[in-house]
């Protein structure tokens, strides 16, 4: 008596595998610029809240030091260190260095042409991430008009 049961074939065909690749290729397509957008979104947001906490480590400085804002010069050091009510930082909470510090340390600018760079002052410079007036407490991303957001929003103007 004859086997009548059907034989399977291992294995895929050719169409079969062309259409597998087909749509995993339209996935990717897909895919890839919204991740590469997520990214640089994740960015934007970084930079908006480093700023947010530099802007109020410079107002808690200034509450605390009798309205004065952080001198250009120390900046880095008021804001990461003990301070006493004259803007002179110590290391240690000792007396007078009752104040601060604000921020553990300056966060390095996430996005533009300075990326990764985390230096203050009021000029550009190679490792200059912020820009920094002492004279109203304003700081900014160091970066250029041409480096902008997904809504063409400048990174030096946040």
């Amino acid at each position: 008596m004859r086997d009548l049961r059907r034989t399977t074939r291992g294995g895929f065909s050719l169409l079969e595998v062309v259409i597998v690749v087909a749509i995993i290729a339209i996935l990717a397509a897909i895919g890839i610029p919204r991740m590469s957008r997520g990214s640089r979104g994740a960015n934007d947001s970084a930079l908006s809240g480093d700023l947010a906490v530099l802007r109020n480590a410079i107002d808690l400085y200034a509450a605390e030091h009798g309205g004065s804002l952080p001198a250009l010069a120390s900046i880095t050091n008021q804001l990461t260190l003990y301070s006493d009510p004259d803007g002179a930082t110590n290391g240690q909470k000792t007396s007078p260095y009752i104040y601060g510090p604000y921020v553990r340390s300056i966060p390095p600018v996430p996005v533009g042409f300075r990326k990764g760079q985390s230096g203050i002052s009021d000029l550009d410079g190679a490792t200059i991430g912020w820009l920094y007036d002492e004279t109203t407490g304003k700081i900014n991303a160091n970066a250029q008009d041409t480096d902008v957001d997904d809504s063409d929003v400048k990174y030096n103007t946040y």
